[in-house]
């Protein structure tokens, strides 16, 4: 069946049938430790009984009516974000990309009626992945995506990581923004350094440029606070962009911004058919509720120390095969010397699913609900992976 695909994908054999929490089952009945959740999708595990409950009850009363009409689940929705965060305006996607694009869009709309046409050069920086969407790879700076999509779009300028000297050059008055991830995912597991993200605002206030974070995979409790940002003091953002972890599993994104960097965008400026649908919103607001209910980001912050902890122990190890650990919170990347494809194939074999990133990083990206013994199973598991790649670097050494 999978002939009739498009082949932008290479999955694995194995077909999962049904999920709960952390657990994935297969169709041949066999358990897998699900240490990926779907991206940092699933932040409250597979068919979390809350989001099972709130879906079955909005789907027998309103899937989508479009955005002709006001969805107050959606209106209560944004009304918490805009509590909890620096946000005065919030436009509900269906995606990552999506709330990309709007980011994006919002930019430079606000230069635009703040009388600067010519105002329009994004930034973005080395490793950054900000979606698929043909404006979306322009914004990232990976080539790979880009290439046979036809020329460079105009309007983008990609810098080295955290090059304070190669910003400092870069910035000027043709700037509308600084698109930055403040945890890179895909990228490989990247944190910012706190006082790159200060100079990022200093100069985006100098320069009159909008401030952008991209928390599609770190925001969500992903690092133990609802969004990464909120780690780091005289950094706040003017926009910023969520999706995965927001819906548990059910497509949401959301662009977040202040009511200033928002004056651009009035009715007919930007739309989705989907974005916002009744479906999204009760979800979103059933998320919304674990996330900042009492002790749950304090227990994300705890078990993310155990798992640093744990880890921390394969450095010394396999120092021929482990470069460091990288990463904040549950969103934790393994630095490897070898291609980690390898690892996350025995990982595979042996019932724990993992995932991959830029720099030769195995991505951990567990669902929020994670416990000690999730962890400590989780990384003996990746221990027999090593070992058993070191003894077969071994032996072909010695033959």
């Amino acid at each position: 069946m999978r002939e009739a695909m498009m082949p932008v994908y290479a999955p694995p054999e194995v077909v999962f049938e049904r999920g709960e929490g952390l657990r994935l089952y297969s169709s041949e009945g066999r358990e897998y430790l699900d240490f990926i959740a779907g991206i940092s999708v699933n932040c409250l595990g597979h068919a979390h009984p809350k989001l099972v409950k709130t879906l079955q009850e909005q789907s027998e009363k309103l899937w989508h009516i479009s955005n002709m009409f006001r969805v107050p689940e959606g209106e209560r929705l944004a009304e918490r974000y805009t509590a909890d965060t620096f946000a005065d305006r919030v436009f509900f996607t269906n995606s990552g990309t999506e709330a990309i694009e709007c980011a994006i869009k919002t930019a430079r709309k606000y230069q635009y009626v703040s009388g600067k046409e010519d105002k329009y050069r994004i930034i973005s920086f080395e490793g950054s992945f900000h979606g698929r969407t043909l404006g979306a790879v322009n914004a990232g700076a990976n080539p790979n995506y880009r290439e046979g999509f036809g020329p460079a779009m105009e309007g983008f300028t990609h810098l080295p990581f955290d090059d304070v000297d190669a910003f400092n050059e870069a910035m000027g008055d043709d700037v509308a923004a600084v698109l930055i991830e403040p945890v890179q995912g895909e990228g490989g597991c990247r944190e910012v350094p706190e006082a790159f993200l200060k100079l990022l605002r200093e100069k985006c206030d100098e320069f009159g440029a909008l401030l952008i974070y991209d928390e599609v995979q770190c925001g969500a409790g992903r690092t133990g606070k609802l969004f990464a940002y909120e780690w780091f003091t005289d950094v706040e953002p003017d926009i910023v962009t969520v999706a995965k972890g927001v819906g548990g599993g059910f497509p949401l994104g959301a662009c977040l911004t202040t009511e200033e960097a928002a004056k651009g965008m009035q009715p007919g400026s930007h739309g989705s058919t989907y974005g916002g649908n009744p479906m999204a919103m009760a979800v979103g607001n059933a998320v919304w509720d674990e996330l900042t209910s009492d002790g749950f980001l304090e227990n994300v912050q705890r078990v993310s120390g155990v798992l640093t902890q744990s880890l921390s122990s394969l450095i010394d190890r396999y120092p021929d095969l482990v470069d460091g650990l990288r990463g904040k919170g549950l969103l934790r990347g393994i630095a490897l010397k070898i291609d980690p494809m390898a690892i996350r194939k025995k990982a595979l074999e042996k019932g724990l699913i993992i995932g991959t990133a830029g720099g030769n990083v195995v991505r951990l990206a567990p669902p929020l609900i994670a416990t000690d013994e999730d962890v400590l199973k989780a990384v003996s598991l990746i221990d027999e992976c090593l070992a058993e790649v070191q003894a077969d670097t071994q032996g072909e050494s010695s033959s």
